[in-house]
């Protein structure tokens, strides 16, 4: 990718957490004060749990027939939490987006520590050259990209109660349309190639598959009996950060072909899965459903 889409992936990456920190409301504050035992779990779901197993799948001998792009492309949506369309989502399918909210938030600042974390554990594991991704790096890169807009988010919020309350609903509005400007950009750009990759690549989108079934699985599972709370938990720990993984990779990785399309390819494998639970959820529930995202 050129340095322009590049630049778009930090500015929208800055204005959907921005946005998130000006729309945190107060009653989703009190949901963590309350339940931290909860977010704890989500954290611990979201940032250590599916990054294992996606290290886990890596390891067994189907993996080794994965290109190397295909391999990274995973590990990459496995160590990026915090999918910037979450709580939109989880507001349009009966899903707790203030609850979503707040996991966002947390997986966000959270994802300083644990990519580090886990980028140094995939490349121990798998010996990884020529794709030099450091601690320091990753967590200023996880930093400026969303921890520092959230934290000046809440800081509006905090000091301009008033300003925050207009500027809510326009930068969610804004975030929502920039990362689906960035998709179809890099969707456009990359079509050609990317029909042709997931046809080369058919064990990787079924490694893809697994990972999106078990994370679903994960956030079900640990949630309460209320039905609301188990949607937006499955979408919070299933739905990873592309917009993060795009970056790493325009960053990182921009001399390996079929990076972005393989981290493409796990976007589209987690959109198509998430369809039917989602569409099971609302029978659950009978609220409306909306595909789009």
């Amino acid at each position: 990718m050129a340095q322009s889409p590049l630049l778009l992936v930090s500015i929208t990456l800055f204005t959907i957490m921005f946005g998130l920190g000006v729309g945190l409301k107060g009653e989703a504050i009190v949901q963590l004060r309350r339940r931290p035992a909860l977010v704890i779990r989500v954290l611990i779901a979201s940032c250590v749990l599916v990054p294992l197993i996606a290290l886990l799948l890596m390891k067994l001998p189907l993996s080794l027939a994965l290109t190397k792009p295909a391999r990274i492309g995973i590990a990459l949506m496995a160590a990026s939490p915090s999918a910037p369309l979450t709580l939109r989502k989880a507001g349009k399918v009966g899903g707790d987006r203030e609850l979503a909210a707040v996991l966002q938030a947390c997986a966000a600042i959270a994802a300083i520590v644990s990519i580090p974390l886990v980028a140094d554990l995939f490349r121990s594991s798998f010996g990884v050259s020529g794709w030099d991704i450091g601690s320091k790096e990753v967590a200023m890169q996880v930093g400026k990209a969303q921890v520092l807009p959230l934290l000046a988010g809440l800081g509006l919020r905090r000091w301009r109660p008033l300003w925050a309350k207009r500027l809510s609903n326009p930068l969610e509005k804004l975030g929502n349309g920039l990362l689906l400007l960035l998709i179809v950009l890099v969707l456009v750009k990359s079509l050609p190639l990317l029909l042709p990759f997931a046809a080369a690549n058919l064990e990787a989108l079924g490694f893809m598959a697994v990972m999106v079934l078990a994370a679903l699985a994960i956030g079900y599972g640990i949630a309460g009996p209320e039905p609301r709370e188990r949607t937006t938990l499955a979408l919070v720990t299933s739905m990873r950060n592309p917009g993060l993984a795009l970056l790493f990779a325009t960053t990182y990785g921009a001399d390996m072909p079929g990076l972005t399309l393989a981290v493409l390819s796990y976007l589209l494998v987690t959109v198509l899965l998430s369809i039917p639970f989602l569409l099971w959820q609302r029978q659950r529930q009978q609220v409306p459903f909306v595909t789009s995202r």
